[in-house]
């Protein structure tokens, strides 16, 4: 009976656990500004400012920065990455919208003619979890 009773109570519980991404952001060129990461979890909302569930910064450091992203649930996420050089806390494009600062995805690559979609993209998380990203 007390097996059953915890069974009960522990797999509901373990649902709702909270988790972390651990981001390793690769070729970082320079010491400039800072590196940012976007969370999203959901196709309708990625690439979006209105969408971005969480972020994380962090100071650049020529070569690796390492990111931590906490209190997740159990799902499915995409990240979104830029090197921020000039810390005007954007992403800055040129007229035709193309980045002119260095950017980067969770498991995808930019493509020819825009970024990855969000299944491309997408990862799950069902515990602590550790993603590398090159930009």
């Amino acid at each position: 009976m007390r097996i059953i009773f915890l069974c009960i109570v522990l797999v509901p519980l373990s649902m709702f656990s909270q988790n972390k991404i651990s981001v390793h952001v690769n070729n970082v060129d320079s010491k400039l500004g800072q590196v940012n990461v976007a969370v999203y979890d959901s196709d309708d909302s990625f690439l979006t400012f209105d969408g971005v569930l969480k972020t994380e910064s962090a100071p650049a450091e020529k070569g690796m920065v390492t990111l931590v992203i906490e209190d997740l649930p159990v799902g499915e996420y995409a990240l979104a990455v830029f090197h921020d050089e000039n810390g005007n806390d954007k992403l800055d494009t040129n007229w035709l919208g193309i980045p002119k600062e260095r950017v980067a995805f969770s498991k995808a690559k930019m493509r020819t003619f825009g970024p990855p979609k969000y299944k491309e993209c997408a990862f799950k998380v069902n515990s602590d979890y550790e993603i590398s990203i090159d930009l």
